[in-house]
């Protein structure tokens, strides 16, 4: 990844610097906050998965935090999950717990998104292929244990990023960051085999910010010549859901890139259009920051 600056959020008092780090400022020079909960691949020592790490990093945003890493000398903040998406999907309520999963009886707070059928909810039991990630059951401790050092810590970063923005500006744009394969899987969104478009803009039906942001970052991206579609197939899950309070100035808007647009999918390596749109989404976030001010 470029250098950029990071800042260690167990500094005050968050997260170790293998849980999450903040490239950027604390206190945002502008109205937007960006994060990437899906970049992470730093295997934690109690995984227990029996898949290698490479299998690991199935469902993995490659390369989203260094596609926006240049928003740091924009003062921007970036908050970036280091942990893997399959030990825990910080984008998953704490509450949506895969039943199959557990061990045992859950005695706290339950909220299933419907993803655990899938195993794909806020700890994966499956990969995309269907492949187990575990040969046994985790306990309610296990579990609890990662929400506690994982999940907790990142909404609550992300929460005093975007707390601090809104109490310097007046209002918040927070862009939750997102890549998506260029064709729908045999699990994916939209149907098996269905083309993707070069980007996909989820504000969970208008309910999570203001349809000027919405359709001013659709215009942004458009002007480059890309196809651009809103809440179809991705309308936004849990970090714009619980982050977003339109109607107080706390608008959330979940980004999703088409990865053909910036990598090999087949080789996992970056394309040299990679640059090109690097520098597009600079642009892009300029243009917010010039608007939205």
């Amino acid at each position: 990844m470029a250098h950029i600056a990071s800042l260690n959020p167990a500094a005050v008092g968050l997260a170790p610097p293998d849980v999450l780090v903040v490239h950027g400022p604390w206190e945002p020079a502008s109205v937007v906050v960006l994060d990437s909960p899906h970049s992470g691949r730093v295997m934690p020592p109690d995984f227990g998965a029996v898949l290698s790490h490479e299998d690991l990093r199935d469902g993995e945003d490659e390369y989203i935090d260094e596609l926006y890493a240049p928003a740091a000398a924009l003062g921007i903040p970036l908050l970036a999950a280091q942990f893997p998406r399959t030990y825990l999907d910080a984008n998953r309520h704490a509450g949506d717990i895969d039943l199959e999963l557990l061990e045992g009886h859950w005695p706290h707070h339950y909220e299933p998104s419907g993803k655990g059928a899938l195993g794909k909810a806020l700890l994966w039991r499956t990969l995309d292929d269907g492949r187990p990630i575990y040969n046994r059951r985790l306990t309610v401790d296990e579990v609890l244990s990662r929400i506690e050092r994982c999940h907790r810590p990142y909404h609550q970063t992300l929460s005093r990023l975007m707390d601090a923005a809104h109490r310097a500006h007046g209002r918040v744009l927070h862009i939750n960051c997102h890549s998506m394969n260029a064709v729908a899987g045999a699990m994916g969104e939209g149907g098996a085999g269905t083309p993707r478009a070069d980007f996909v803009l989820g504000d969970r039906d208008g309910t999570t910010c203001s349809a000027e942001v919405t359709h001013f970052v659709r215009e942004q991206l458009a002007a480059h010549g890309y196809s651009v579609k809103i809440n179809d197939p991705f309308k936004g899950v849990e970090l714009v859901r619980a982050h977003s309070n339109p109607a107080a100035g706390r608008h959330s808007l979940q980004l999703e890139i088409n990865k053909r647009l910036y990598m090999d999918q087949k080789t996992g390596l970056k394309i040299p259009h990679f640059g090109v749109l690097q520098a597009q989404l600079m642009q892009m976030l300029r243009a917010m920051q010039g608007h939205f001010a």
